[in-house]
């Protein structure tokens, strides 16, 4: 399952930042961003189930950054 979400990260370092707290929280999950979209996106693709976006949500809040959740076309991908 893929997921994509729209980040308020905009800066490499964030983004590097944020890759490490995710890859020790969700080590199977494939993870990267697009920061040259305007919506500083976040792909997660975990390969055997659902992404847990609850918990994604939670961890990049609680260190200040926002996030959400991109519905429609890209959600499938």
């Amino acid at each position: 399952m893929v997921e994509v979400f729209k980040t308020n990260i905009t800066k490499q370092k964030q983004s590097k930042q944020i890759l490490e707290k995710l890859n020790q929280s969700f080590p199977k999950y494939n993870i990267d961003f697009d920061l040259e979209d305007c919506d500083n996106i976040l792909r997660i693709e975990n390969p055997i189930g659902d992404v847990l976006n609850d918990h994604v949500i939670k961890l990049i809040s609680e260190v200040g950054f926002y996030i959400e959740p991109l519905r429609g076309e890209f959600a499938d991908e």
